[in-house]
């Protein structure tokens, strides 16, 4: 049982339908909001108060796509907490192909810099004591359905995780879209190197699925945007069972730090080729999520990134 909880972008969409459901839980003690906006976390804190009834609540801001920002947010975090949500990150938008001061493009430091230092800090000094859930996405094995192609590098060597990182695996051309599920794959390699260095620890990869009722579409090119948003996910997804409810997205991350079925170093997302329904482990159908070499090779090139922020 998980009596404190810091879900990571919680004042909206997913991260706040998840810190709904868990204030709802007899065990749950404190959920901590790490947000990026003061005002903005204060807002969200006001409404899930009124909805759940509970004063559990707390806030602590950090950006998760900078590193010294997390470093200070870990230092505020006094008591040592249960379990941790990576949900903060998506597809960022215009500006994903920018390079941050860390090195990375601003997609990957959004979805991968702050979480690894906060989840790495937060080991050093002792404070987290049970579980870290990460948000994947079915974007790495791919969804032919809809087109899209399964991630797929040549070696999954330290420079090719690197190449990710920066951008320059793509090219001249970087399409956040195309780029999101490799990504994703660097993040779900690391978190899965982790499982194996710190078995004490349950590292649980998990995918929301396709979820209605996040703003994940607003970082779409505008013609893409509208026909996500008013059109496909509210009309055709549905019918066709490619969607499901906010509430269901935000209850796979709620089992996946509290039902003993999710185990540690396993990647759980929707059946192959599906974006809703059961989840199942991931490996059973892309090998290379097995690869202890390929896991390790994500977790040195992500740390060549952090060195610099040190």
């Amino acid at each position: 049982m998980n009596e404190s909880i810091l879900i990571t972008g919680a004042n909206i969409g997913l991260g706040k339908e998840v810190a709904r459901q868990l204030a709802l839980k007899k065990e749950t003690k404190k959920v901590i909001l790490f947000c990026r906006n003061q005002a903005k976390a204060e807002v969200a804190k006001k409404d899930l108060e009124e909805q759940t009834g509970k004063k559990i609540f707390e806030i602590v801001i950090g950006d998760v796509s900078d590193a010294n920002s997390v470093r200070k947010a870990v230092e505020k975090i006094k008591e040592p907490i249960d379990a941790i949500i990576l949900n903060a990150g998506g597809m960022v938008g215009k500006t994903a192909g920018k390079i941050t001061p860390s090195g990375m493009n601003e997609l990957a430091a959004t979805n991968i810099l702050g979480h690894v230092i906060l989840v790495e800090e937060l080991i050093k000094h002792d404070k987290l004591k049970k579980t870290i859930l990460l948000a994947s996405a079915e974007a790495i094995p791919g969804v032919k359905m809809i087109g899209m192609k399964p991630v797929s590098m040549k070696t999954s060597s330290v420079d090719e995780f690197a190449g990710v990182l920066d951008g320059s695996y793509f090219g001249n051309k970087f399409e956040p879209m195309q780029a999101y599920g490799y990504v994703k794959y660097a993040a779900t390699m690391w978190m899965l190197s982790m499982a194996r260095k710190y078995p004490d620890l349950k590292f649980v990869v998990m995918s929301p699925g396709n979820t209605g009722g996040t703003n994940a579409p607003d970082n779409l090119p505008p013609a893409m945007k509208f026909m996500l948003k008013y059109f496909m996910m509210p009309v055709v997804m549905p019918l066709l069972g490619m969607v499901h409810k906010l509430e269901v997205g935000a209850k796979r991350f709620v089992d996946g730090i509290s039902d003993e079925r999710y185990k540690s170093g396993v990647f759980y997302a929707s059946k192959e080729g599906k974006l809703t329904g059961e989840v199942v482990d991931q490996s059973t159908f892309f090998a290379d999520l097995k690869n202890n070499t390929f896991q390790d090779n994500a977790d040195i090139a992500i740390h060549r990134f952090i060195k610099l922020n040190v």
